[in-house]
């Protein structure tokens, strides 16, 4: 396979990944439609960052210790989980006060999306899974089945796209799939939010629900995982 053909696999698979619904685009959604595109890019760099984070420490092999101790992981679903259900209840407020969208950031506060999807990111157990397990299998010389971990529909398309791994352009390619999202996703509230001045409202109160909703299921877990 050709650098190009590998780095636009990459691509594919950091887009496949990024744009399923949940809780890091539902902030990303509620700070673009309240506080424009630079905050709701800023939001996804958030992420983002959280995942070059883990891609470091896949590279040194340390997020492989998490395996390690059984506590771990149940303590990240509760902490994720209220984590979740904190930035609903600010979600809450927006939908209250967002009456429509605007381009000036500073008319509706300071955005916290940057810190908001960091800390959920590296609380996020899910997150933490695919770079134990998928992630570290990006370092190494193998293949990998890159649709067929796309969330939700990831079975039905099982061998439509396997890439060779341990190549930089499939990682470069990663990376760049993720810069792509964060950047047109913003971008494409933002331009709904002109055109429907219910939009903003809207998309707050759905972005409380999907916290929420998230906060909720990673609490159970938890809970469930600690007894």
């Amino acid at each position: 396979m050709s650098v190009i053909t590998t780095t636009l696999a990459g691509v594919v698979f950091g887009l496949a990944l990024a744009a399923p619904p949940g809780p890091m685009n539902a902030i990303i959604a509620e700070e673009s439609v309240v506080r424009g595109w630079n905050a709701g890019f800023r939001a996804g760099l958030g992420a983002m960052l959280a995942d070059v984070c883990f891609f470091v420490l896949a590279l040194a092999g340390v997020v492989a210790v998490i395996d390690r101790y059984p506590t771990v992981r149940p303590a990240l679903y509760l902490v994720g989980g209220l984590l979740m259900l904190y930035f609903a209840i600010g979600a809450v407020d927006e939908a209250r006060n967002a009456a429509s969208f605007t381009d000036a950031s500073g008319d509706r506060g300071a955005s916290r999306g940057f810190r908001k999807t960091f800390a959920l990111s590296l609380t996020n157990p899910y997150q933490i899974g695919f770079w134990l397990t998928v992630g570290v299998g990006l370092l190494e010389a193998g293949s990998l089945d890159v649709l067929a971990h796309v969330p939700g529909i990831g079975t039905a398309l099982e061998g439509a796209l396997v890439v060779q791994t341990g190549s930089p352009a499939l990682l470069v390619g990663f990376f760049a799939g993720i810069a792509i999202w964060i950047a047109a996703y913003p971008a494409a509230m933002v331009a709904a939010g002109r055109r429907v001045d219910a939009f903003a409202p809207l998309v707050a109160a759905l972005s409380a629900a999907v916290l929420a909703g998230f906060g909720v299921l990673f609490l159970a877990i938890g809970t469930l995982r600690v007894v």
